[in-house]
């Protein structure tokens, strides 16, 4: 009786291994070409601030590069500032300019040279209502009814103090002391006393070492312009390449080092929940209708089987991609950080991106976004200047 049981107890274990090996061919099987370091993995939890997790997880990653050693930054200091400036940006201008949780990439460059940074040991998520992430679902409800009461109402002037400051960013910096807490004015790190600016100077980082690109044909190429997206609310400017050149970009920058920031479309079935991004070429799987550059991410039930496995992907051109854009089917959903390329085992390149929603998927918070994702999908991307492949500075007037 023992010896029959434990004799199928084997055939079970050694069926469930050839399940498991059967189940890992029929996937995918990624193959590392290069990877650079990065650090522990986030999670942003119910809050639109995936900006700020991605911009400082580049800088974290820029830190490690340069030699500075392993930080962990504050995104509740950034995010914090951030939201003081964009309330004031709206009210500016009537309510023109959106005030919301999101951001763009230059909110942290812009924020580290004129905020400063701090380490996440001084001001953490979720702190201020007794939790350990952040849920600021409360928070905008209650600030986004403040500054759209100031922004558009119908006001003759706007109330001061004795002092002279407007009450109403005196009332929008304390709901923001309440949810997200006070920022601080001195801390101890490592046994030195520092300000939130000398912190940021003792790094070594440099805002102006850093640069955002994108690639879409309303504007000339090699010319900078003010990406129209609503969480661009500061203008900032990127440079405008051909996508075949902001390709090379990330190939350059990767094998030399360097992460990459990465602004992208998210919202569509191609980006899955379980870590992988694909754009599959339906026309070459199998027969169907309506196969646009919409409906290739848009898959149904039976499509989204197209994700599970190496599948042939449709390379997009430049006009599709700014079709894309123009008719809204590309829109700035997300930031993320890329950080190495792979391949899968048909030989399919693979950019390898660290995410903030915690350790979630087969691949505990990491993402393989295929390089035809990456080349249709991608909003917009930062990288430091010597990230750039000679040739291409050059025609940006960068070197």
């Amino acid at each position: 009786m023992k010896k029959t049981v434990l004799f199928s107890a084997m055939m079970f274990a050694v069926a469930g291994l050839f399940a498991q090996d059967a189940a890992k061919k029929e996937g995918f099987n990624f193959t590392v070409v290069k990877e650079n370091p990065i650090t522990s993995i986030k999670n942003q939890n119910r809050a639109g601030t995936c900006w700020c997790y991605s911009s400082l997880a580049f800088i974290e990653s820029e830190l490690l590069r340069m030699g500075k050693g392993e930080y962990d930054l504050s995104e509740m200091y950034i995010v914090h500032n951030t939201y003081l400036d964009r309330a004031d940006k709206a009210v500016r201008t009537h309510g023109d300019a959106s005030f919301s949780q999101g951001g763009s990439f230059y909110d942290v460059i812009y924020g580290m040279e004129h905020f400063g940074l701090v380490p996440e040991s001084e001001m953490r998520p979720g702190v201020m209502y007794g939790d350990t992430l952040s849920n600021h679902n409360e928070l905008s409800a209650v600030s986004d009814a403040v500054v759209a009461a100031i922004a558009k109402g119908k006001h003759r002037s706007l109330q001061s103090d004795k002092e002279g400051k407007l009450l109403w960013k005196k009332a929008i910096e304390a709901i923001h002391d309440i949810y997200l807490g006070e920022r601080p004015e001195k801390f101890t790190y490592n046994g030195r006393e520092y300000t939130p600016a000398s912190f940021y100077e003792s790094t070594g980082l440099k805002a102006s070492d850093y640069v955002s690109l994108t690639s879409y044909t309303h504007h000339p190429f090699y010319s900078s312009f003010v990406l129209e997206i609503q969480d661009n609310w500061r203008w900032a400017q990127s440079y405008n390449l051909p996508i075949d050149e902001l390709l090379e970009v990330f190939e350059y920058a990767i094998m030399k080092g360097y992460t990459i920031a990465w602004g992208s479309d998210v919202s569509e079935n191609g980006f899955t929940r379980d870590g992988i991004a694909v754009l599959p070429d339906v026309d070459k799987v199998q027969e169907m209708s309506g196969s646009d550059m919409a409906h290739w991410l848009k898959l149904s039930p039976a499509e989204k089987k197209l994700t599970t496995k190496p599948q042939p992907q449709k390379w997009c051109t430049q006009e599709e991609r700014q079709l894309a854009y123009d008719n809204w089917e590309t829109t700035d959903d997300h930031g993320m950080q890329i950080y190495g390329i792979a391949k899968d085992q048909e030989g399919t390149r693979y950019y390898m991106v660290k995410n903030s929603w915690g350790e979630s998927g087969p691949y505990k918070g990491i993402w393989y976004a295929s390089e035809a994702f990456v080349r249709y999908k991608t909003m917009n991307i930062v990288v430091h200047k010597d990230a750039l492949p000679k040739h291409i500075a050059k025609k940006l007037n960068l070197k």
